[in-house]
């Protein structure tokens, strides 16, 4: 069992795109579907799963993801395994540094 973030866990406040609320939504790799960066139901899984890979739970870890999803991810990068590769590794670079 993972790491379950609320939506008043989150720095920002996401809008929910109620039409697609019971699609399946991000469970881990290989999963090529657009992400949807406007839709707080695909928001609260890719976080939640990129927080189990690093295996953190704190807040700090988690307002940094949401700033670098919100600020850096490229808009280039569309699909959920890529926004998923790209939050882990940016966020793992930030923490390792001294």
């Amino acid at each position: 069992m993972g790491i379950t973030i609320k939506p008043s866990d989150l720095k920002y406040k996401y809008p929910k795109d109620v039409v697609s609320r019971d699609a399946p939504k991000f469970r881990g790799k290989p999963d090529p579907v657009p992400f949807n960066r406007d839709d707080l139901y695909e928001i609260l899984p890719m976080l939640e799963a990129v927080m189990d890979e690093l295996g953190r739970d704190d807040g700090r870890i988690l307002h940094l993801v949401e700033d670098l999803m919100n600020r850096d991810l490229p808009r280039s990068i569309v699909a959920r395994e890529e926004v998923f590769d790209f939050l882990v590794g940016c966020t793992r670079e930030i923490i390792a540094e001294p």
